[in-house]
């Protein structure tokens, strides 16, 4: 209904213009002969050249017609329009000359040329007007106290700002008064660039604001490395003021950002300084195309990101197992809308029920297996384990089996940092999930593979969400202690490394991913209070509160046992796989299956620690 009627308002804009430039070429004559010869006798001089008078109107109006001028909306017009515009009128005006030179041999050619000189400017000049009364009535709704204006200073002064200028120009309420631009550029310090100055590099920002009482900072440089953005964004953190900033050329390239080439909040995802990732497109294509994919755990954080990354490469069916029906909901809708033409499925199942898995498998016949279904919070695993043993490891072993006896040709565990030298319950089980999936692998085809990483940023129960929360609420922030650090990345980042590791995969590898720098929990609480218009300790206060249960204060990529080799990715390493006797394996499983149906935590946990010699149970 709103599309039809959008068309109808388009029509009738057509046809208004259509009728104006065709009466304005009856008066341009007019005008024409009573200014060369009398305008008494106007009327006769419009009526015996009638055809040569409506002719030219009429070729005008066929010529901005079939050049699509009657399409453009000229009050959001731009330099490109009017150029395209005075070229077909000048087109329009050589053409009427030349048929004014054929029919009428030079005669009253003198008027003709002054008509034809009139109507372009009729033409130019009624577009013009239009989008100058629009540009006086924006100024006005811009002086009421609808829109208050805010002082805003922009970063970068290349194309970018020129389009963030043009969309401030037309857009009523993005109302600012631009204080001015700070570029790195030498030959742009101090000139005036886009009709404002240039005050200063990016060391100038927090004096800049200061003396200038800057409101918002908008960084309009998408080209930026990722670690040129955090030190500019940094530096903007120094100021009391809102900090704005432009995807980046990778995000605006993504079809899937809804905002492309539009200002958004600052995130802390930017703070990373994490270069966006080179994947081999190739090598993950060759073995997702075309292929039956299960992915357990499908509607959670790292889950729901894989299967949006395996859509790109175009599987013959994706399969999304997940227990929680909510999620597996919202990805449907989201995957259904992007993908309409796609095989998607969405199974509501456990992974602890064997008997369903086996169905599912049966039923599929799937080539990958995408292994991410896990109870993954730590504290709440310290008072839960047998809970934690359950779907995790017999989870775990369940999918596995399945892999394996259903003839699945490559099987990848999700992993964590948590399982090196782990201190809580979750981090052992993951543990123990690698030494299965390593000892399935020494008697079946099925290739089992790990991908072990660290945090990601914004997945369902990590600190930013909390923070989030608490910073809505006033605060305080709550942070377990001052020195504690974790690797982080992005959720779209870790997905896209798990792809590009399982193409690598041989059988029995453990994949680590570089994760980077390690964050310091204070830092990142402080940057998402300043992100969110507030200032640490002033506006919102942050508390310590002590680990918690079977926290450590730094977490670990890889066992010193293991080594390190390199892959053809520079972010990706394989952790050196050891003997596991599948005998012991058994015993031990039989042990804790009789564990995790006990209601002792204290004796689930030492039945673990026999099994997994490095985890060192935590008091805290």
């Amino acid at each position: 209904m709103e599309e039809k009627l959008s068309i109808k308002k388009r029509t009738f804009r057509n046809r208004y213009f259509f009728l104006l430039d065709f009466l304005c070429s009856f008066i341009a004559y007019f005008v024409s002969y009573g200014m060369a010869e009398h305008f008494s006798t106007a009327d006769k001089f419009m009526f015996s050249h009638l055809f040569q008078v409506v002719g030219t109107g009429i070729l005008f109006c066929l010529i901005l017609y079939y050049s699509r001028i009657y399409f453009i909306m000229w009050m959001y017009s731009g330099t490109k329009d009017y150029i395209r515009l005075i070229f077909c009128c000048i087109t329009a005006s050589m053409l009427s000359l030349i048929l004014h030179l054929a029919f009428y041999h030079g005669s009253v050619l003198k008027i003709s040329i002054l008509a034809v000189i009139l109507i372009s400017v009729w033409v130019v000049g009624s577009r013009m007007s239009l989008r100058a009364w629009h540009r006086i009535d924006r100024d006005r709704n811009l002086l009421s106290e609808e829109y208050p204006k805010k002082r805003l200073l922009i970063v970068g002064a290349g194309e970018s700002a020129a389009m963030v200028l043009r969309d401030m120009e037309w857009n009523g309420k993005l109302n600012y008064d631009v204080v001015g631009f700070v570029d790195d550029d030498p030959e742009k310090r101090h000139a005036r660039v886009h009709g404002f100055d240039v005050l200063g590099d990016r060391d100038s920002i927090p004096r800049i604001c200061r003396l200038s009482k800057v409101q918002e900072i908008l960084i309009a440089i998408p080209s930026a490395s990722a670690a040129d953005r955090k030190e500019i964004i940094e530096i903007c953190n120094e100021t009391n003021c809102k900090v704005k900033i432009l995807p980046s050329i990778g995000q605006m390239l993504d079809h899937s950002l809804e905002t492309v080439g539009k200002a958004r909040d600052v995130q802390i995802e930017d703070l990373l300084a994490r270069e966006p990732i080179q994947l081999e497109n190739e090598e993950i294509s060759e073995y997702i195309y075309n292929q039956v994919v299960i992915v357990t755990g499908g509607g959670g954080s790292i889950g729901s990101e894989l299967c949006r990354q395996i859509m790109k490469f175009s599987p013959k069916k994706l399969v999304v197992l997940d227990i929680y029906e909510n999620n597996a909901y919202e990805l449907q809708m989201e995957l259904n809308q992007t993908y309409p033409n796609n095989n998607i499925d969405i199974i509501i199942a456990s992974v602890r029920d064997m008997q369903r898995l086996e169905v599912i498998f049966a039923e599929y016949r799937p080539n990958i297996v995408f292994h991410a279904a896990a109870h993954k919070h730590v504290p709440l695993m310290e008072y839960s384990p047998g809970e934690a043993i359950k779907n995790n490891v017999f989870g775990t072993l369940n999918v596995a089996k399945c892999a394996d006896k259903f003839g699945v040709r490559r099987f990848v565990l999700i992993s964590t940092d948590k399982a090196v030298n782990p201190t809580n319950i979750m981090g052992a089980t993951k543990r123990i999930c690698e030494m299965l999936v390593q000892c399935m692998q020494q008697s079946s085809d099925t290739q089992f593979v790990m991908v072990r990483f660290g945090n990601v940023l914004g997945s369902n129960g990590s600190v930013i969400p909390l923070f989030k929360k608490q910073i809505q609420a006033g605060g305080p922030v709550t942070v377990t202690d001052k020195r504690i650090t974790r690797f982080f990345m992005t959720i779209p980042e870790a997905a896209q490394l798990v792809l590009q590791a399982a193409a690598y995969a041989k059988g029995g590898e453990i994949f680590v991913l570089d994760m980077g720098e390690p964050v310091r929990i204070y830092d990142l609480a402080k940057n998402l209070i300043k992100l969110s218009g507030y200032q640490p300790e002033v506006d919102i206060k942050i508390e310590f509160c002590g680990l918690r249960p079977g926290e450590k204060l730094y977490e670990e990529l890889l066992m010193d046992e293991e080594g390190l080799t390199n892959t053809n990715h520079q972010k990706i390493f394989i952790g050196k796989p050891f003997d596991i006797d599948s005998n012991q394996l058994n015993t031990m499983l039989n042990e804790l299956e009789k564990a995790s149906e006990s209601d002792d935590p204290e004796y689930i946990k030492d039945v673990v620690g026999k099994f997994v010699p490095t985890y060192v149970r935590n008091s805290n």
